[in-house]
């Protein structure tokens, strides 16, 4: 990889890192803290919560007909999302242990915590909790795809590739040779303990 362009990616990931910093630090200024491993709102801020939330019914009056004609289509999904999940939990299980490679914590990806929330009625936690199991599931199979990548064939596209995985900017340039099968190997041992 270019050298500026590894720079400028270390800058990035800095910056990301300096954002992540600032945003907890005023989260937890503003609304809650983690104490034993728990989210905790500051004094008066559950009760503020609670007198903001909708009624059932109130809720399902001010819906939109178009969104409740398609929530049978939306939590149909909650299929193909359970069975992604047990297939990529069987495949890393399988696969990343004959490969040496380490495998992906799921937990650190599914995150399902907005149900707490006070302001959101049953309706409301419910879909919090399908969403982060949704939006988590797919997060946690593209990290376990990117590490097959890295494993596989840690080279670039030719062609712009929108939405890429976080490994992939390290990856060989497309067309880049030279060692390629040292380089590979290389490849793999970042993976896990070969």
């Amino acid at each position: 990889m270019n050298d500026k362009i590894k720079e400028l990616l270390d800058q990035i990931s800095d910056i990301e890192d300096e954002i992540e910093k600032v945003i907890n630090e005023q989260q937890e200024q503003i609304l809650y803290f983690y104490e034993d491993g728990k989210i905790k709102f500051k004094e008066g801020i559950e009760d503020a919560h609670k007198k903001l939330k909708k009624t059932l019914l109130r809720y399902i009056l001010d819906s939109k007909l178009r969104n409740i004609l398609s929530a049978p289509f939306i939590y149909s999904m909650i299929i193909p999302f359970v069975m992604l999940d047990i297939s990529i939990s069987l495949y890393q299980t399988i696969c990343f242990r004959l490969y040496r490679i380490n495998e992906v914590n799921r937990s650190a990806y599914i995150v399902i915590d907005r149900y707490q929330l006070k302001h959101l009625n049953s309706i409301e936690r419910f879909n919090c909790i399908y969403c982060g199991y949704g939006n988590g599931v797919i997060n946690y199979a593209r990290e376990v795809a990117a590490r097959t990548e890295q494993y596989w064939c840690p080279i670039k596209h030719a062609r712009k590739v929108i939405g890429r995985h976080s490994r992939y900017n390290d990856f060989i340039d497309y067309g880049d040779a030279e060692n390629y099968h040292e380089r590979l190997a290389e490849y793999r041992q970042k993976l896990g303990s070969n």
